[in-house]
């Protein structure tokens, strides 16, 4: 008999992974966890029934979220990442050695410690010196913080149940606040192919902008997303991604990336004439 993993990602829409064996289940206080092995894919998990990363794509994603800040300022030293519990955020920041301080923010407790003991290519530097975890609502977490971070990540869930507080107006003018006068926030940004997502990246793009003087979306292929067409959000209060874009400084660092490359830091911000429109009459 064959057991296949399927998640509906809109009404008409199904996408399926042929399964190996479901290693493990269990409901938190805020969501149910599953854990799966593949044969395709490796081992993935998912919230209430959402992948939120697979062993063979996860790089893509968390290259892209967490390099971009990092080439277009060099210098960021302190980090707040809300959200990614997995740890594959934290990973990748952890490969600058002049970052100082990695603050992680995630209200569910049992992903951090369920990710840790299935998916350790993620979770393998959430115990780095640098790295302090919290456990609690990241949107409560920053509303006091002024002037302390250089780079927030908001590696977050979908805008629905503990991931939407994270995708309101109070949230992101709490983070441009906790952000120092050159800080950076980057956030997941929905996939702009499907309805539903494009709405919820209409609604975040157009609150970021009207708090943020710089904000651009930029984008990535992750096969096992919504359509596989992903985006990302770029907000600062001094640099532009583009103008500002530090390739050789970045490229000093020699880090090896499966995904990122300086090529591809300028052509991400290359937009399809679709999302282009999109964003034009959120603009307007």
């Amino acid at each position: 008999m064959e057991l296949w993993y399927t998640e509906e990602q809109t009404e008409n829409v199904r996408f399926s992974i042929k399964v190996k064996k479901h290693l493990y289940t269990e409901q938190s206080n805020y969501q149910l966890i599953d854990f799966f092995e593949t044969n395709e894919f490796g081992k993935f998990f998912t919230l209430d029934g959402i992948i939120m990363l697979t062993e063979k794509d996860e790089f893509i994603y968390h290259d892209m979220i967490t390099h971009v800040p990092l080439a277009t300022n060099p210098n960021i030293k302190k980090v707040l990442v809300i959200g990614g519990g997995d740890g594959g955020s934290v990973r990748e920041l952890s490969r600058y050695s002049h970052i100082e301080r990695i603050d992680l923010v995630d209200i569910d407790e049992m992903v951090v410690r369920t990710c840790k003991q299935f998916l350790p290519i993620t979770a393998s530097k959430l115990d780095d010196p640098r790295v302090n975890i919290y456990y609690e609502d990241g949107l409560k977490y920053v509303m006091n913080k002024e002037n302390l971070y250089d780079l927030i990540i908001v590696d977050s869930t979908d805008p629905i149940g503990p991931g939407e507080g994270l995708f309101t107006v109070e949230f992101y003018t709490n983070c441009f606040k906790a952000l120092k006068e050159d800080g950076i926030l980057v956030n997941q940004h929905e996939s702009p192919y499907y309805e539903k997502q494009a709405k919820e990246m209409r609604r975040s793009h157009s609150k970021i902008k009207k708090i943020f003087p710089i904000s651009k979306v930029y984008q990535a292929h992750i096969p096992t997303y919504e359509s596989g067409h992903w985006l990302f959000g770029f907000a600062s209060k001094k640099y532009d991604p583009i103008k500002d874009f530090q390739k050789e400084k970045w490229e000093q660092f020699n880090l090896k990336t499966k995904y990122y490359n300086t090529d591809l830091h300028l052509g991400c911000f290359a937009l399809p004439t679709y999302v282009r429109e999109m964003l034009k009459k959120v603009n307007d």
